[in-house]
């Protein structure tokens, strides 16, 4: 998923003799971790008996039931087409709404938006109606020396606040002495501290600038000076054979942002070229990634990446993927224990920790073109494949789940090409590519092949995704139809507004709209300048429905909602006051606009969606289920994405907590089979 908005923020963890602490912890973990192992498995849980050894959920972020079983249909996925007959494949019902930090929060807890508290990557702050991280929060306060009479100040600490409520299923399990090994659930940052288990942070770990990912593009030629391309423009001279220039890091104690010097040499006979970064030089070609480079700042490190997209006569490109947190010195906790991340990083070698670490806004805005993000794209998911390995091989007992991220973003990316007439194919290549989501799908069954060899039969596993996929054709701009229905006002003079609202009369405006997912009253009590009294909430959203669901798109009068829905009838947890008033289903081709997205005005309410990113999933959750394969038969017909976390504790003897809204998935005579 591209996220638009704010990021988590950046703050370093502590002083340098804080992480050298924690480099001498790593290699304390690596030596003592077989020890632990020996330890978990000679010392009993006690309690309920466990009705499995082991269960692996492995997440395909995005993996499509339609097209799934299209391409087994096709002979493509024969491994998954075993499966399925082996024990179980069907859709998965997905969360209301159907993006993947809700749905995925779900996942984790067992409940419904309501009492998890995510509902879309961002919401509003009330007091200001700009847009705020929905998952966590990052930031210092003062540090103080409390000497009983009187406190000294003493410098300033980070603070790390997830904003995700309810709690994850595997601390239920650490707490019951049944060992978790979680790699990359999204929504998982900032990690929480739980017994019994690893914790790699996944979606909305913030890059080393603290936004949810910042690129960096050095071009000898100039960019309409019009274009926004979502991260950082840089115009550049060749001087010989030499480009020197700098990478961005995060503020330095001035508050001005640090700078790191590189340098590429070019060799034009051997067409290699030279890069130089810190006290690291490697050697690439044209379109060739480098490995991850060490990236130093003052008093800190990233990783990154570094791409030569062009390199001919009329213009020389280099592309820089956003600098990622270190994951062998990281500056902020990036998973639980804080030396996990640093352990994998000595074992396995450098690896992204990005949340959103394939970079689909730069292929958006064709900063790099459909090769460099497939490669990315892939060089991702074999380090994802790696830390997968790892855990599963260190797991003999307990619960592994690993999410893939690469299902997810390539079918974003890549969807036009399943529609020869999608708005998006206009001044694209449409041969070249045709074949990547057929292929992603194989690939997939190939890898299901590789971690079905590494299982024993005595290992439950589960290949889910948290939503499927659909077209996106056009975008709708939900602020505009909201101002031309009388909902939200504009200053005296506006017809538009830039993002996050910046013209909005807040005081004669009733509704907005910020995110992906839905629609927010402005309700007395609540916003800041709210003017919808409690009494006007029911029958408003009632009235917005209504004519929701009865939007036609004037270009060719397709219906444009599946479904409005009022939120409390959908949700009726306690986190639900401060949620969309409604969330939007629609149908299948449409979604919030990009600009709409972001809170802004345009003057039409239709347009086409011409940006790579061509499918989506932010439609009535109905259309775009999940998958579900699993090597046993389950008990229901209809499996939905919250049944796992009820499912994973009872196979484990656990007792599921009242709150969980899900079912039970195995039934005893199922597990037996």
């Amino acid at each position: 998923m591209a996220y638009i908005g704010p990021g988590a923020g950046f703050a370093a963890a502590g002083s340098v003799l804080v992480l050298l602490g924690t480099f001498l912890l790593a290699i304390g973990v690596v030596l003592l971790y077989p020890l632990k192992v020996l330890l978990r498995l000679l010392t009993s849980r006690g309690g309920a008996k466990a009705k499995v050894k082991k269960v692996v959920v492995v997440g395909l972020d995005g993996f499509d039931p339609g097209l799934a079983k299209q391409y087994m249909d096709e002979g493509r996925m024969p491994n998954f087409k075993a499966l399925g007959e082996e024990g179980h494949f069907s859709p998965l019902g997905t969360s209301c709404p159907s993006i993947s930090p809700v749905a995925w929060s779900s996942y984790a807890t067992g409940v419904d938006a309501s009492r998890h508290n995510i509902y879309d990557f961002l919401t509003r702050d009330p007091c200001s109606y700009l847009p705020v991280l929905s998952s966590s929060e990052t930031g210092t306060v003062p540090r103080t020396l409390n000497l009983g009479f009187a406190k000294v100040p003493f410098g300033s600490k980070a603070v790390y606040r997830i904003l995700q409520k309810s709690q994850p299923f595997w601390k239920l399990l650490g707490a019951n002495r049944v060992w978790s090994s979680i790699i990359r659930v999204p929504i998982t940052f900032p990690p929480q501290k739980f017994k019994n288990g690893t914790l790699l942070a996944g979606m909305c770990v913030p890059d080393i600038q603290g936004t949810q990912g910042s690129f960096s593009f050095y071009s000898t030629k100039d960019r309409p000076s019009d274009a926004h391309i979502g991260g950082q423009q840089y115009r550049v001279t060749r001087r010989g054979d030499k480009i020197s220039s700098m990478l961005t890091g995060p503020p330095g104690k001035d508050g001005s942002k640090m700078k790191s010097p590189f340098e590429v040499v070019f060799d034009e006979e051997t067409r290699r070229a030279k890069i130089t970064v810190g006290d690291e030089t490697v050697e690439v070609g044209p379109k060739e990634y480098t490995p991850w480079l060490k990236v130093p700042f003052d008093g800190v490190t990233g990783i990154a990446r570094l791409y030569i997209q062009t390199w001919d006569e009329a213009a020389t490109e280099i592309y820089c993927t956003p600098i990622n947190i270190d994951p062998d010195s990281p500056a902020m906790p990036i998973s639980h224990p804080f030396v996990y991340a640093i352990y994998l990083a000595k074992t396995q070698g450098p690896y992204a920790t990005l949340g959103l670490a394939e970079d689909t806004w730069a292929l958006n805005e064709r900063v790099i073109d459909e090769e460099a993000f497939l490669k990315q794209a892939w060089l991702l998911f074999d380090e994802r494949k790696k830390q997968l390995w790892d855990v599963v091989e260190k797991t003999k007992r307990g619960f592994v789940t690993v999410v893939f991220d690469t299902t997810d973003r390539i079918s974003h990316m890549f969807y036009r090409y399943l529609d020869p007439e999608h708005p998006a194919n206009e001044g694209k290549d449409i041969e070249t590519h045709k074949d990547v989501i057929p292929e992603l799908y194989g690939k997939m069954d190939d890898f299901l092949g590789e971690i079905r060899e590494k299982l024993d039969d005595d290992t439950l596993l589960m290949v889910i995704s948290d939503h499927g996929f659909t077209n996106f054709r056009r975008g709708v701009n939900i602020n505009s139809w909201l101002r031309d229905e009388g909902y939200l006002v504009l200053k005296e003079g506006k017809n538009t507004s830039g993002d996050y609202f910046a013209d909005v009369d807040w005081e004669k405006t009733r509704a907005f709209t910020l995110g992906l997912t839905g629609i927010f009253l402005n309700r007395e009590g609540r916003e800041a300048k709210g003017v919808v009294s409690k009494e006007d909430v029911g029958p408003l959203c009632e009235e917005i429905k209504a004519k929701l669901d009865a939007l036609h798109d004037p270009k060719d009068g397709k219906k444009v909602m599946r479904e409005a829905f009022v939120t409390k009838e959908l949700h009726d947890g306690p986190y639900g006051d401060m949620a969309p008033d409604l969330l939007l289903g629609y149908e299948k081709g449409f979604r919030h606009s990009w600009d709409c997205a972001t809170g802004g005005v345009s003057e039409e309410v239709f347009t086409d969606n011409t940006k790579s990113w061509s499918g989506d999933h932010c439609v009535d959750p109905r259309l775009v289920p999940g998958v579900f394969w699993s090597n046993k038969a389950v008990a229901v017909e209809d499996p939905e994405l919250i049944d796992i976390a009820p499912t994973v504790l009872d196979l484990f003897g656990v007792e599921r907590p009242g709150y969980m809204k899900g079912r039970i998935l195995f039934n005893e005579g199922g597990l037996e089979a």
